[in-house]
């Protein structure tokens, strides 16, 4: 059974170079190499424009999403974003509201990251 679930799916020496990072503890320097710019993007208010303006490009026909933040209650355990619908009845009518969650670590991580995590 392969140690890193999530990357069972990848070549075989590309999961021995990340199990032997894992082992050595040099993830956080390979990463800092790799991408060392920091996005700006640090309010949720500024998440959510970078947000709309992805919608706009990639997904322009999908539903619009009434709130986007940062959640300081999200940890990388359990998860790194929710996307949630949340349903209610007003009279006859179902009113639905779409909301996107990201973990507050998505502060001070790179682009990349952050893009992927959206």
């Amino acid at each position: 059974m392969c140690p890193l679930p999530y990357l069972a799916a990848y070549p075989e020496e590309l999961q021995a170079r990340a199990e032997s990072l894992l082992r050595a503890e040099g993830v956080a320097d390979y990463l800092a190499t790799r991408y060392p710019e920091r996005h700006a993007i640090r309010t949720s208010k500024a998440l959510a424009v970078y947000v709309q303006e992805l919608k706009a490009k990639h997904m322009r026909k999908a539903a619009p999403l009434g709130k986007v933040f940062y959640d300081d209650r999200l940890f990388a355990g359990d998860a790194l974003g929710l996307h949630v619908t949340t349903t209610r009845i007003q009279g006859a009518n179902l009113r639905k509201r779409r909301e996107l969650r990201i973990a507050s670590l998505f502060k001070e991580v790179p682009a990349a990251f952050l893009r992927m995590i959206v």
